[in-house]
């Protein structure tokens, strides 16, 4: 019998021990601070190089912390991101085509092209170069020996700012590639880091921006060969979707965040982002606060 009461005595501390934890739980849950609050949302259709490179996330990232305002983006080659800002469902886009731009605001999509930031393109292709083009110093001499030599050259063919670049520099140059050593890559469009390592599988050359590049460089046994010509600055613009004809952009909000990413603040991430990592920045500032800070 004392047995069978020291064992309820038991069961009784038990079950109160425990019904003084789960109320301390649900009491410690009930006071925990809440989550900050997000101060609204937009939405960025942004080129894929940036995103891939990450400065895009560290812009959002460093925007959303100081404002509370949520910063979300998808990627897209300059052209598809463009024609996808034109359904509206967009406030800012993050692109690298002036052409383009220009006819997105001229067509009254957006409000006005503004400077961000800017990077170059480089000719890359396998160290055995057999189009004998390391070290020549325009691009314009480059695509011509390549094409001579009719040595394999991938394009991304999608109307991305890279393939709109890569037509100008064949343009500038006087030429017309075509035949079989000229290859669209069929999945360009889902970027330069693809296109960049389906180049290596072939032993091929391509045009390329500097940053994508760098951020894959160790995955792929390409290397730089022509390099530094002005032709090959590649500028980086943000443009704000039209409210004015489309009524729900959050165009306050889109602002804000241009503002952010074109104050020293926003520049200054521009300027160091990547030195840690890869011993040279993969973008340069270039809004107006941003080409006054130091190197």
């Amino acid at each position: 019998m004392q047995d069978k009461v020291k064992m309820v005595s038991l069961a009784i501390v038990i079950l109160t021990v425990l019904l003084f934890v789960l109320s301390g739980c649900a009491k410690q849950q009930a006071t925990a601070p809440p989550a900050p609050a997000v101060a609204g949302q937009i939405l960025l259709a942004s080129t894929i190089g940036p995103i891939d490179a990450g400065i895009v996330a560290a812009l959002e990232e460093s925007f959303e912390k100081k404002t509370g305002i949520r910063v979300r983006h998808v990627g897209a080659g300059t052209g598809a991101a463009l024609e996808m800002a034109k359904s509206g469902n967009f406030d800012v886009v993050m692109v690298h085509a002036k052409d383009l731009e220009e006819k997105f605001v001229a067509d009254g999509y957006g409000t006005k092209r503004i400077d961000l930031m800017y990077n170059d393109f480089v000719i890359v292709g396998p160290e055995s170069d057999p189009a004998q083009i390391k070290g020549l110093k325009t691009p314009a001499e480059a695509l011509k020996k390549i094409m001579d030599t009719k040595s394999l050259f991938i394009s991304r063919g999608d109307n991305s700012g890279t393939d709109v670049a890569e037509k100008a520099q064949w343009k500038a140059a006087g030429l017309k590639p075509a035949g079989d050593w000229y290859h669209v890559y069929e999945k360009g469009s889902e970027g330069n880091v693809k296109t960049l390592k389906y180049t290596d599988e072939q032993n091929a050359y391509t045009i390329i921006d500097r940053a994508t590049y760098l951020t894959v460089k160790d995955q792929v046994k390409l290397k730089v060969l022509v390099e530094k010509d002005e032709a090959l600055l590649n500028y980086i613009s943000l443009i704000p979707v039209n409210a004015q004809k489309f009524p729900e952009v959050k165009d306050e909000l889109a602002q804000q965040f241009i503002d952010f990413c074109t104050s020293i603040e926003g520049q200054t991430i521009i300027r160091d982002f990547g030195k840690d990592k890869y011993g040279e920045p993969l973008f340069f500032p270039n809004s107006t606060e941003g080409k006054n800070l130091p190197k």
